[in-house]
Order: structure tokens, then C-alpha cells, then sequence
């Protein structure tokens, strides 16, 4: 695989760095959104147990998904050979 460049390493700690933060946006969302009919209806405590339960288990998969999509899309984008040159056969 060889050394990396202090760019390359640089450029996958930001992309981690934004892979997290994305990730937790995405998590929190999507934990409102499926918490939030408890706020405009009366349910008892058993079903919003559950509800909470669920939240948490749809936030946890949201992020892993979040943080796999944006570091394999990463992992995948082919660098130009030359830098400032974007066609393959500049």
C-alpha cells in the first residue's frame, strides 16, 4: 500500500471528521422524528418505552449508515494523477 503523503492523511482525517458530524445530524433527526408523536399525543409509558427503544435503534443504524456512505465514497474517488488536471488524459 506504501507511505502516505501528509495530504492524503490530512484529507481522511477531515473526511472522517465530517463523516462523525454528519452522522450525528443525521442520528439526532432521525431520533426526533420518530420520538416526536409523543409530544402531540397522550400514549402511556409501556408504548413510549418502546417508541424510545426504537428512536435509538433507528439513530444507531442512521449513523453507521451516514459514516459508511461518506467514507466509502471516499475510499472510492479516483485522484488525477497531476494535480490541477481533471481529464484522464490531460
Amino acid at each position: 500500500m506504501g507511505t502516505r503523503s501528509r495530504s492524503e492523511r490530512d484529507a481522511i482525517t477531515v473526511e472522517i471528521g465530517y463523516a462523525l458530524v454528519t452522522a450525528g445530524f443525521v442520528a439526532a433527526a432521525t431520533f426526533v422524528g420518530v420520538v416526536c408523536p409523543l409530544f402531540f399525543l397522550d400514549v402511556p409509558s409501556g408504548i413510549a418505552h418502546v417508541l424510545f427503544v426504537a428512536a435509538a435503534s433507528a439513530a444507531t443504524v442512521a449513523f453507521l449508515a451516514r459514516v459508511v456512505h461518506v467514507l466509502w465514497r471516499f475510499r472510492g474517488v479516483a485522484q488525477p494523477s497531476q494535480p490541477g488536471r481533471t481529464k484522464p488524459d490531460s
